[in-house]
């Protein structure tokens, strides 16, 4: 159904604003509200800050970029909660979570990496979402809102008076097995693996599981993810905006003795208490929201003549640097599609970039390497650092016969993409002790196949 932006306190606009699905409002980028129905007309009419608004609530505004940014570019919303964010004790550092971003201390490391399925917490542990958090690689500097981490997470408890909230930049976080229901001051979103969720600079979220739960986080410091231009594909094609679901206010009054708040900041993790749960939100208002989106409803586009497309036709989601056209990080996916192009050796073809790439795996088998590579494990190539197709790979695809055919069904790949060079921490290369030295063997088997002139 429609959801409709009020023109005044009775008088309902004639035009549609937002697609209002259950629990969510579909749109990217896009200007909302929401009330709890608990709470209607909590929204105040024709201002933002009124000297008193609805139910005695408190406004309170988020910004996600400047006052003075261009208007294309600014983000905030406004919200309206039962207490204001500023009513808690003094941060303590906190110390329960493997979260760096000390890259001066990694000596610098060009092979091909490859790590195998990441440990889900052991047995008789108990590890949620924050404790979970284990920093793997990156490059950059929050301080200077330039650069990202890459984070693996894994839990084996829902968070129970706690919340988080990154003051450095985004998280996108890919659930590899397990549902998340993350609480947001926003309200509900429930996401499964071949989903993804971003939670925006300086939002505050809970994580509930019900099973022992794993996944990746591409952390952006300082910038905001958007959709990728389309150029000549044209005004549809790849993510559609419509596919982007953000939650509905879905506020809670609770007061507890004590509340943990952990916020990320610098680099550095730190908490404090307060007496009542964070997501006190009746009614919010903006374009700086958190959402979700479904892997499944991206539109591939792909050669239907000869050749290997450049994996750039698969973004989902980009975070630009100064540089046009280069970005500090995308998110791209390799997901089922057909593959009929003609006299073309159809897999990743053999690659040296400019850029690093690190892939992970959801389900399934990636088509360059089957059997090897493992949903929840990760591969890393560096910049410059050549890589592509396996051995039995290659052997296959040159011999196949070519014809129209699926390609990754039963399968999700993916990969963050950033023009910055990343350093591995001491978490990734030694203390997960997932590491495969032998990843390099896959590849040895490839001989010389030249003929010589004729």
């Amino acid at each position: 159904m429609l959801f409709y932006a009020a023109a005044s306190k009775r008088r309902l606009s004639l035009y549609p604003t937002v697609i209002r699905l259950k629990y969510y409002l579909s749109g990217f980028g896009s200007e909302f509200s929401s009330e709890d129905p608990r709470c209607p007309n909590s929204l105040p009419r024709n201002q933002n800050n009124p000297q008193k608004c609805p139910y005695g609530l408190y406004a309170e505004q988020l910004s996600g970029s400047a006052f003075t940014a261009p208007r294309s570019e600014n983000r905030r919303s406004w919200l309206y909660r039962i207490r204001p964010s500023v009513g808690h004790a003094p941060f303590k550092p906190f110390n329960k979570a493997n979260v760096t971003h000390d890259w001066a201390d990694a000596e610098p490391d060009p092979n091909q990496m490859r790590w195998n399925p990441f440990d889900f917490p052991r047995a008789g542990g108990s590890i949620d979402f924050v404790n979970g958090l284990n920093t793997l690689a990156g490059a950059g500097d929050p301080k200077n809102k330039q650069g990202l981490a890459i984070h693996i997470y894994s839990a084996n408890k829902s968070m129970t008076d706690r919340c988080f909230y990154n003051a450095d930049g985004d998280f996108l976080i890919v659930p590899q097995t397990g549902n998340l229901k993350i609480t947001t001051e926003f309200g509900i979103i429930e996401v499964a693996p071949n989903e993804i969720c971003v939670i925006q600079q300086g939002m505050r979220f809970s994580v509930q599981i019900t099973q022992p739960s794993r996944g990746y986080i591409l952390e952006v410091f300082g910038q905001h993810f958007t959709l990728p231009d389309l150029g000549p594909i044209g005004a549809n094609g790849l993510a559609n905006p419509r596919d982007f679901l953000t939650p509905v206010a879905a506020y809670e009054d609770r007061d507890v003795d004590h509340y943990e708040v952990v916020a990320k900041f610098q680099g550095k993790l730190f908490v404090y208490e307060q007496n009542h749960s964070p997501f006190d939100v009746v009614a919010w208002y903006g374009n700086y929201v958190p959402y979700k989106y479904d892997l499944s409803k991206f539109m591939v586009i792909n050669s239907v003549s000869f050749d290997h497309c450049d994996p750039s036709i698969f973004t989902v989601l980009t975070c630009q640097s100064e540089k046009k056209g280069t970005a500090i990080a995308d998110f791209v996916i390799f997901p089922p599609r057909w593959s009929v192009q003609e006299n073309t050796f159809r897999p990743p073809y053999y690659h040296r970039n400019c850029m690093s790439e690190f892939m992970g795996l959801i389900l399934g088998e990636y088509e360059a390497k089957r059997g090897s590579f493992q949903p929840g494990g990760a591969t890393l190539h560096s910049i410059m650092t050549p890589h592509g197709p396996d051995f039995n790979c290659f052997e296959g695809a040159s011999n196949a016969v070519l014809k129209p055919e699926r390609v990754a069904d039963g399968t999700q790949a993916f990969m963050f993409e950033s023009c910055l060079g990343l350093a591995v921490t001491e978490w990734g290369l030694k203390t997960c002790e997932k590491l495969d030295p032998k990843y390099y063997q896959c590849w040895q088997g490839l001989k010389k196949n030249f003929t010589g002139p004729k």
